[in-house]
């Protein structure tokens, strides 16, 4: 009989999805900021603006549940995350912070050129630091080298080695590049103008190939970094059939963009994404933080855990609807042409 903690733990897996789908095209939003060159840089950053303008405070909605369903339902696991990664996990609320902030201030503040690109600086750097810190936690709570006792959850760290390594950075710069990858494609439907389309389109080439080349260095480095992770995508009975499945979604992402295809790509490579960080969860499941944590002996009892799961489904009937409506008044046009 599968446990409640299996359905939340996929819940939590959805809610992650869809924060990368979504709040990661943010962070890829400053990452175009930031890069944007030449005589058109100023309309590249409006465009960015008004994209991001409507709908990004409401994306974090997804990491909140996250963060949420962790506290309740996996107590141990997050007093085990929380004290062994805290100085990542510090730096991306920081880099979250920052971000909105200097978002807000560049949009009210003096509008002069000076004043708007100290701002604009700030807002890109904190979108770099933001998706960074998270693919370095997320890496070293798969890289089995935060030991806790799942009874007491004490921990056994001294807050920097468990993250400081070649694998858990490799997935941060991992997470950059697919948020930058969701933003380009994204951004080459916010315009008609077909010059800013042909340099969405630039970007979302360099940052695809980018994406397929951390994939790889990130594999390689999961054989010392992250064994429990390699065993699942090298070993398991489905690691095979999903490695096409993966590539070819991603072959397909990449014709499209090539083709100027950008409706198309659209729709594919969110799919990539989804289906890269499905296969992370697979791999990483039953294991909740490696090597020795897993849902089952971190979970709270059933009497917790049933309400809460009760509440996020009705939850969930609200909360479903009304984002399709926030998307469909602020970006009906960008998803539909």
């Amino acid at each position: 009989m599968i446990g409640l903690e299996v359905y939340l733990a996929v819940i939590m897996l959805i809610s992650l999805i869809l924060y990368m789908l979504t709040g990661g095209a943010d962070f890829g939003g400053g990452v175009w900021d930031l890069f944007a060159i030449g005589p058109r840089a100023k309309t590249q950053r409006d465009i960015i603006h008004h994209a991001l303008a409507p709908i990004w405070e409401a994306n974090h909605v997804w990491l909140i549940v996250i963060v949420v369903l962790l506290f309740v339902a996996f107590p141990v696991a997050f007093a085990t995350i929380g004290t062994a990664l805290h100085i990542p996990l510090t730096l991306m609320l920081i880099g979250i912070v920052l971000r909105g902030t200097a978002f807000v201030f560049r949009t009210y503040d003096d509008q002069s050129e000076r004043v708007h690109l100290r701002w604009s600086r700030l807002f890109a750097i904190a979108s770099i630091i933001t998706p960074i810190m998270l693919g370095i936690a997320l890496g070293a709570i798969a890289s089995g080298t935060i030991n806790a006792d799942p009874e007491t959850a004490i921990v056994d760290t001294d807050f920097v080695s468990s993250w400081l390594k070649p694998f858990p950075f490799a997935i941060g710069l991992f997470t950059l590049t697919i948020c930058a990858m969701l933003a380009a494609v994204y951004l080459t439907l916010e315009t008609d103008d077909v010059a800013i389309q042909e340099d969405f389109r630039l970007r979302a080439l360099i940052a695809t190939i980018s994406v397929g080349v951390m994939a790889c260095i990130s594999f390689l480095l999961s054989t010392n970094g992250a064994p429990a992770i390699r065993a699942g995508l090298g070993n398991s009975y489905w690691s095979i059939p999903f490695h096409i499945v993966t590539g070819l979604i991603a072959i397909l992402g990449i014709w499209s963009i090539w083709s100027r295809q950008f409706k198309l790509a659209r729709i594919v490579i969110p799919i990539q994404v989804t289906l890269i960080i499905l296969g992370w969860g697979f791999a990483q499941y039953p294991n909740l933080v490696a090597p020795n944590l897993t849902f089952s002996n971190t979970a709270a009892p059933d009497s917790v855990l049933k309400p809460v799961l009760i509440i996020i489904l009705c939850g969930g009937i609200l909360l479903i609807p009304a984002f399709w409506y926030l998307y469909k008044v602020f970006k009906g046009r960008s998803l539909t042409e």
